[in-house]
């Protein structure tokens, strides 16, 4: 059976005056249709410029330089610059974590969704501003024709976020990336936005890219979870085995310093050390320096992903050790 996207060792690398900065190094997944696939690691791990890449959003001086991103079996990597314009919004669309910036503050709201509808699919005015107001009625909007013609800065943040997963899936997507789409939000908007955005994709069927730090977030939400740290993925599982059986080290340290409500002791865990530098190439494990199993191999040996058990890959030469 062929996935809705597959990744497959992409690559994408940033020029600066330092040298080159592998954001991305070899990264490898697929997100089939109705499945949500949730991005998990700290900031710098290359989550984002990942979902950029697939976007076709990379600009200078970062360039996507080796790997393949097939869409419904299609290359995206050797789309022209028009045929990516049309793509993006229809087949694939995107919710970023701060709507405000997202979105154009002179423009109403009602025009914005308006135009990603006669952008793709040619519709008149009239078609256009109804099929508009029967979106924001669909993500919760009260009162939709009035909020219609108003502009964002005239929104609460939570109405302007479900601004943009209306923009987002207005004209239906296949696949949906949400980077952080929650971010900004309070705990209580937080909720039902994931809410609202796993409602209307299981609804069309789409499947999701969800990019997050959040463990809750992925907990509620993710079938399957890649873990990311410098740039590559380290584990890659279904939510079950990442919260019940993780087997790279990064990944239990990620999960052990979440909080935990019944804990006496109050510290809460960190991960020792720092996040690698990204100019330098490393030949062995780019977590070694940081991990407690960590060897002499560890140091010279780079591992690949592998398969640990049912669809449970790890890059780890220590894995058996640390699920333990």
């Amino acid at each position: 059976m062929s996935h809705l996207l597959e990744v497959n060792h992409l690559q994408t690398h940033f020029k600066t005056p330092d040298g080159i900065l592998r954001a991305v190094n070899g990264v490898s997944f697929t997100v089939d249709a109705g499945e949500t696939l949730a991005i998990v690691g700290e900031s710098g791990s290359g989550k984002s410029v990942t979902s950029m890449s697939i976007l076709g959003l990379v600009s200078d001086p970062g360039k996507v330089v080796g790997g393949e991103i097939l869409f419904e079996g299609k290359n995206l990597l050797r789309l022209t610059k028009k045929e990516y314009r049309n793509m993006r919004g229809k087949a694939i669309s995107v919710i970023f974590q701060e709507p405000m910036t997202s979105l154009n503050p002179i423009f109403t709201v009602g025009f914005q969704i308006s135009e990603v509808l006669r952008t793709h699919y040619k519709l008149n005015r009239k078609a256009a501003k109804q099929r508009a107001i029967e979106m924001l009625d669909t993500v919760g909007i009260a009162n939709a024709e009035k909020v219609y013609a108003r502009y964002p800065h005239q929104l609460s943040g939570g109405m302007r976020q479900r601004v943009m997963i209306a923009i987002a899936l207005v004209c239906q997507p296949k696949l949906l990336i949400a980077d952080e789409p929650t971010t900004a939000l309070d705990v209580t908007i937080q909720a039902q936005i994931l809410e609202l955005i796993q409602k209307l994709a299981k609804e069309q069927n789409t499947g999701v890219i969800l990019i997050t730090h959040d463990l809750g977030v992925v907990a509620e939400m993710a079938d399957k979870v890649a873990v990311m740290y410098g740039g590559e993925i380290v584990e890659h599982a279904s939510v079950e085995q990442i919260f019940h059986r993780p087997s790279h080290p990064y990944t239990q340290g990620l999960l052990a310093s979440l909080p935990k409500i019944h804990e006496d002791e109050q510290r809460l865990y960190s991960l020792p050390g720092t996040v690698p530098n990204l100019l330098e190439s490393s030949e062995g494990c780019t977590f070694a320096p940081r991990c407690k199993f960590a060897s002499e191999a560890c140091l010279q040996s780079k591992p690949r992903l592998a398969l640990q058990g049912e669809q449970h890959w790890v890059s780890c030469l220590k894995a058996e050790e640390v699920r333990g």
